[in-house]
């Protein structure tokens, strides 16, 4: 997919998992290309014992409040290139460099409110893992019998943060993903067919690259198979209980109500 008009790549440490940083390291330099990584789900998180945030050319953070460590909104750029530090805190002011307007900019500046919200937040971070951690082994260990069901692995070697519980729909799984959604959701269970379609089934891709889907057989196939179910702080391990026999029966037979 690189063209003469291609500029950089960018890599996604998806779920708190890293990117093959080392390879998409070499892809860029063979080409002379920026490597810039998204990582708005890998705060927290390590790769070869190198915490995420030290990679590729900069690396983006989301403090979203969906992400387990949130400032209400707001996110970071961490980089240790110069150019790229001076780029981004011109763009986050207005394009101001000293009293001059000296490129496109906006205000992303993080107010104090979302600052002081990130600073308690940092406060229990560990706690939260830990948590996270826990969700993670109750869900991996009840849902471990159900067939062609899978749920994302995590490398406990590294630190990471468990921000999500991801499952997978194999094919020895009698049942679609979408009819394991729709029972959990006749629950209530606030299940979710994350990422999905993939981006270029949406606008404006669909219309720019309207066979990307024919290049694309992985994606097509993780977009219909993958989904997250409920965690974090407010989720009790006896619930998880509940989840897992309730996806049990549904994939086992059909749902029956507790």
């Amino acid at each position: 997919m690189i063209t003469p008009r291609t500029t950089g790549i960018l890599g996604v440490h998806l779920w708190g998992r890293a990117a093959p940083v080392s390879e998409l390291q070499e892809i860029a330099d063979e080409h002379g290309l920026d490597l810039i990584f998204d990582a708005a789900h890998a705060f927290g998180c390590s790769l070869n014992g190198k915490m995420i945030g030290g990679f590729g050319r900069a690396e983006v953070f989301s403090f979203h409040a969906t992400k387990f460590f949130n400032t209400f909104e707001g996110g970071a750029v961490l980089t240790n290139d110069d150019t790229v530090a001076e780029t981004a805190s011109q763009m986050r002011n207005f394009g101001f460099a000293g009293d001059d307007v000296v490129r496109i900019g906006t205000n992303g500046k993080i107010p104090e409110i979302c600052a002081a919200m990130g600073l308690t937040n940092l406060d229990c971070i560990d706690e939260v893992i830990e948590v996270n951690r826990r969700n993670y082994h109750a869900y991996r260990d009840a849902l471990a019998d159900i067939p062609g069901i899978s749920v994302l692995q995590y490398d406990e070697a590294e630190r990471g943060n468990f921000q999500y519980i991801v499952v997978e729909v194999g094919e020895a799984c009698p049942v679609s993903r979408d009819d394991i959604l729709a029972g959990l959701r006749s629950e209530n269970v606030l299940a979710r067919n994350y990422f999905w379609p993939g981006c270029h089934r949406v606008q404006p891709y669909r219309d720019l690259f309207p066979n990307a889907g024919l290049m694309l057989p992985e994606t097509e196939r993780l977009a219909g198979d993958v989904f997250t179910l409920p965690t974090g702080t407010s989720i009790s391990v006896e619930a998880i209980a509940v989840i897992a026999r309730l996806m049990s029966r549904i994939v086992r037979g059909g749902v029956e109500r507790f």
